[in-house]
This record gives C-alpha cells, structure tokens and sequence, in this order.
C-alpha cells in the first residue's frame, strides 16, 4: 500500500451499521481508514441489506461531499437485489455475508481506481500548465512578468511558499534572483552562492538537487540555523542547461506547513518545466536582457571579430594547414574557419559564420566541448581532446580538438581538429589484437619466455610462472635470462640459434634441456627456441619449454613395472618346472623308498646288506624333502655357488616367509 493510498478514508452509510465491523477488519488489511465524515473520505461503504440504507445514501448523495465519493455496494444475495443497483453504479458491489478478505479486495481495487484517476487528472493538470507555459514563453515580450508568472504558477501548482529563477554569474560565485512567486516587484537581486549551498550543488553537478529534510541535511551545513529561521523544510534545485551548461537554477522551497516533500512525478514535472525555460531563454535570447549583459557580450563579440580580422595575415597559413582551424568569440560562435575545417565539418565558412561551434560540429557529447571552449576562456590551453560529432550527410567522426584563446581568455579562442577516425579505429583493433595475443600466451600450457638482445625479460607467461617459481613481476622487473638455465647454457644456446646446423638460422629445434626454478632444483624441459629479427636486425628471442618431470615419472613408473612384470615371468616359469619336477620325481622317489624298506624289514641289522639298504632308504627321504621344497617354490631367490656363481636357493624360494 503506498503512501498515497494509507491516507485515503472509508465512511459506511449508514453509520450504525452492523457492517462497520467486517469493515475495520477489511481497512486494516489493505492499510486504509474508517473515518465518521464524508468531507474527510474518498470511499462509501454503503449496506443496502437495512431498511434505512437507501434513505442515508439518498442524504449522502444530496450532499457535495457525498457526491464526489466512490461507493461499494453492500447488498444482500438474489437478483433482485443486483437490479435495484442499476440506477446506483456502484464502483464495487459485496454480497452480505463475504469474508473480510473479499471486501477487503473490492475497497483496494477502488482504492487505486481512485489513485489512478487522480494521477490522471495531475497530469493533465501538468500537461495544460506546461503548454500553457510554452505558449507564454513563445509569444510573450515581457520578460520580467513572464518569469514572475512562471514562478508564480509553479508555486502555485505545487502548493509551495517559494518559487525563484536563478541565474548564475561567469565567477560561479555569486548568482542573481531575476524571479520570485512571493516579490513580483523585485528583480536582478544579487545572492552569493556560499549562502545557497543547494544552488552551488545543482551549478557544479548539472543534476537536481533535492532536500527533504533541510534543517537536518548535511548539504546545507553552515546555513542550517538561517534555514530553520525561514521555517524551510523542504528545498529543491533544478539546473537550467544551456549549451552544455548550467547557466541558471529553478529553486522551489517548502516550510512544514506547505508541504512535507516533492513527489517523483512532481520532479518529473519540474525538469520539463526547468528545460523548456533554458530551451527559451537560449532561443529568445532572454538571458541576456534578464542579466543585463547584452551591451558587454556585443563589445567582446567586436572585440574578437577585430582580433579574427588582425589574425588576417596568417590567413594564407591557416588556408594550407592539414587541420580544421575555426576562430570562436567569447560565446563559441564561429567567426571564420578555414578550407581543411569546411571540409571535416562538411560547410562552408560563410553557412558558419555566427551560429555556435555545437551547431555546427554536431558532437555527441556537448558537455566535453563546451569544457574545452569554457577553459580557453579561462585562458587555458588544451589539447587532443578526441570527441565524436556527426557531419550534415550523417557520417560519424572521432576529431581531435585543441583549443586556446587568443588575448586574454575572454575574447577570441581559436580551435583546430583534425580527423583521427581511422587512426582511432586502427589503435582500437591493435589494441585488441594485442589483448588478444597477450590472452593467447599467458593461456598456453607451456612455459614462454622472451628477452632482449642484453638478456632482460620481456615476457614471462603463466606457464612460465609455474615452471620457474618467479612472479611475471619479478622476472619483468630486470632479470636476466642466464638466471633460467645453469651456467653457460644461454650461451650454447644463443651460438646455435646463429648456427644453420640445429634447425635453420635462428632457430633450434627440439631439444632436451634443463632449467633451473627458483629453489636451485633442475627441471627437466624440452625446449625450442627462435630470434625475433626487424629488418635483418636481432631484436629479441623467444623460448618455449615444456616440463618433462611429469612425463620422466610416467617413464620411470612404466620402467618399474616392466621390472615387476619381467621377474613374475621368471618367478612363474621357475613355479611351473618345480612344479613339474616335483610332481615327476615324486614318482619314482615313492617307488625306491617303499622297495628300501620292504629290503629293510627283510634284513636283519646285522646282516651285511641291510646298512646299505638303510643308505638308500635315508637318502631317498632327503631327496623326497629336496622334492617337496622344490614343489613348494613360489619366487625366484639365489644363493652363491664356487665363486661367482650363482644357484637357486631352494630354502628362500619355498619358504612363504617375506
């Protein structure tokens, strides 16, 4: 619920209505009010379910506040009741017995109805005065009275105490009151600027300036005793542009009693009304007669023709010079402009002559050139001021303005430019193209890096950064190439850059290298490498190096697994034939060992053959033991044999201990 609508006041006829409670339930919803008088209210509730509800409403229509109030219907359900609201138009209609939500939602919607019929008729109120406005200031000769009744009606319009017209001196110090609402009879009232802060904001920004609260804001510290004196509560300051300045102010105060503060559309209405009073004080030249400067400003404009006419001996100088040249009075008209100025600008010096340099050049942006002439006023010379204009055929150019006066900052200024359209358009593509490249390089994954022909770095991208462990900075900031390599390598390297042999005259194909980073360890690279020439002469060379630790781990891990994979070869064939031999030996084994001890059991131990029989049958079990190691054998362990040598050792390679 905005502001406007939370003021707005419900009245239920008839008052004693049993309606009045869903009604304050349904107004504190949508944050209206119930309000006993219909002069104080925009809404009336109005319940014809009770007997006494037509006769009330008759009394209220009769009156002039009742007239003008928007009514909600309160009837009771059926037909016949809708009918008998015919002759009545309701802006709503609410059934008995409706939640408070529903009439809470028929009161809103009239509610903004109203806001917005309102807003209609505040802007046709503001239309009908702007042109009522802009008709007076086309026809009316009476400067003094058609501002005084400009203000006059602002004044009124707004319900405000104060409406003035201000405009500002060349010093930007002091101003003059040439209008006021509340002192017809006064004009050309000079005020010093230092006392109106708001005035000196508006003239320094060429923005309005609003204050809400003046005795509290900090804008107008120093001033704020002298404004609650005044009992101004609210203040606001309009900027009147003209030419691409602020040659005066539209100044509206408001006590406590006006007003509490500007509305937007209000603002809105002021900066129209502010711009058509610059757009005619600048058409009918009333600034000048209000300000009283008419006679002065004509002795300059004479005075810088005459010095446009003694500059005539360089008329031939400026006739041949490749730029625009254009001799301005103290007001920025032209006063004369030579062959290369016609020919940018596309006019003639004659169509020229008198109208203002804006007019004539069509800049884009007024406020950049009126800068450039305001300080040759000052007496200030400036230069290459680039501004885009646009020509009578429609072509858009980017000229370079040097502007400077030619006495004594308030008379002749004298203006040259030249054409740097294409110039511009090619530094913007260059510097692209070099945004580009610059993106492109430090986006590499490889290490570059560039150095003069004395050894300083030149260009260190990212991948350099990560491959050396110095910052861009740090390596830009003088340091020497050699620190990137160990000692005498960038001199082998610079010898066979000059050498045909090692890929061509300065350039070195791939080679492997090794770069030293910042903490002193090596980094293993492949490197290329080439020189920069300019016209046959060695400017500078370029390095790219991409970093192999990486890839040297990967080989090394490549090479210990092919280790791995060669012995569990080894360790599988060595399992296989002691596999094989155990089980083809066991055979046999088992045949000489049963025989051994049947002969055994035969034998009596004092027999002569039953110690040999006992030899064999023990040495039978050894070698059934050697058998079963060698069938237990799971890897490939050796043991020394004579020297040198080396034989399986069958107690490691069967045993399942690691």
């Amino acid at each position: 619920m905005s502001p406007h609508e939370s003021s707005l006041g419900v009245v239920l006829v008839p008052a004693a209505s049993a309606a009045r409670e869903p009604l304050v339930r349904a107004v504190a919803r949508v944050g209206l009010r119930v309000v006993e008088e219909p002069a104080r209210a925009t809404i009336g509730l109005v319940d014809l379910t009770v007997p006494e509800g037509r006769s009330a409403l008759a009394e209220l229509l009769a009156t002039p506040a009742g007239a003008k109030l928007s009514l909600v219907a309160l009837v009771a359900p059926g037909e016949a009741s809708f009918a008998a609201l015919e002759s009545l138009r309701p802006a709503e209609v609410v059934v008995a017995g409706a939640e408070p939500h529903e009439l809470a939602y028929r009161l809103r919607r009239v509610a903004e109805r109203h806001l917005e019929h309102q807003d209609s008729l505040r802007k046709q109120e503001d239309l009908k005065l702007l042109l009522e406005l802009t008709a007076d200031y086309a026809e009316s000769m009476d400067v003094e009275e058609l501002l005084h009744d400009v203000t006059r009606r602002l004044a009124d319009r707004l319900g405000i105490g104060r409406a003035a017209l201000v405009m500002l001196e060349h010093d930007q110090v002091s101003a003059r009151v040439v209008a006021a609402s509340d002192a017809p009879g006064q004009t050309d009232v000079r005020i010093e600027l230092e006392r109106y802060p708001e005035v000196r904001e508006a003239a320094r920004t060429g923005l309005p300036v609003i204050v809400e609260d003046a005795s509290h804001h900090p804008l107008l510290e120093g001033v704020q005793s002298e404004v609650a004196a005044r009992g101004i509560h609210t203040l606001a300051a309009l900027p009147l542009l003209m030419r691409g300045e602020v040659r005066g102010v539209l100044l509206l105060r408001a006590s406590g009693g006006d007003r509490r503060t500007f509305a937007p559309d209000e603002i809105d209405f002021l900066k129209t009304v502010a711009h058509a009073t610059a757009v005619a004080l600048r058409n009918a030249s009333l600034l000048q007669s209000v300000r009283g400067q008419t006679e002065r400003e004509m002795s300059a404009r004479i005075a810088a023709e005459a010095k446009a006419a003694s500059l005539e001996t360089y008329h031939l100088f400026f006739a041949n010079v490749r730029e625009g040249v254009a001799i301005l009075d103290d007001r920025a008209c032209v006063l004369s402009l030579n062959p290369a100025g016609e020919k940018v600008l596309e006019t003639s010096s004659e169509a020229a002559y008198g109208r203002h340099l804006v007019d004539v050049s069509q800049p884009l942006d007024e406020s950049v050139l009126m800068e450039l002439v305001t300080a040759a006023r000052r007496g200030e010379s400036r230069s290459d001021v680039d501004l885009m204009v646009r020509t009578p055929k429609g072509r858009r150019l980017t000229l370079s303005f040097s502007a400077a006066p030619l006495e004594d900052g308030r008379r002749a200024i004298i203006l040259s430019f030249r054409d740097v359209t294409q110039a511009r358009l090619l530094a913007d593509e260059l510097s692209h193209t070099k945004d580009f490249l610059e993106r492109l390089i430090d986006s590499s994954v490889d290490a570059i890096v560039a150095s003069d022909m004395q050894g300083r770095i030149i260009l260190f991208n990212k991948g350099a950064e990560a491959l050396c462990g110095y910052t861009a900075q740090q390596a830009l900031s003088g340091m020497h190439v050699n620190q990137l390599y160990p000692e005498g390598v960038a001199q082998r390297i610079m010898t066979q850059l000059r050498s045909p042999d090692y890929g061509g005259r300065g350039r070195l194909s791939v080679c492997r290298q090794d770069i030293v980073h910042r903490t002193g360890q090596l980094v293993p690279v492949n490197m290329t490498a080439s020189i920069v020439y300019e016209g046959g002469r060695e400017v500078a060379s370029v390095g790219i190096f991409t970093d192999l630790r990486d890839r040297m781990e990967l080989e090394r891990k490549l090479s210990d697994v092919e280790t791995r994979l060669e012995e569990s070869e080894k360790n599988a064939v060595i399992v296989a034939l002691a596999g094989t031999a155990a089980h083809e030996l066991n055979q046999p084994l088992t045949s000489v060992m049963g025989y051994a001890e049947l002969l055994k059991r035969r034998l009596k131990e004092e027999d002569t053959s039953y110690k040999p029989v006992d030899i064999i049958y023990r040495e039978a079990e050894r070698m059934a033991e050697i058998v079963r190691k060698i069938g237990r054998i799971t890897r490939y362990e050796t043991k020394a044999y004579m020297g040198s040598q080396q034989i399986l050792d069958l107690d490691k390679a069967s045993s399942h201990d690691e």
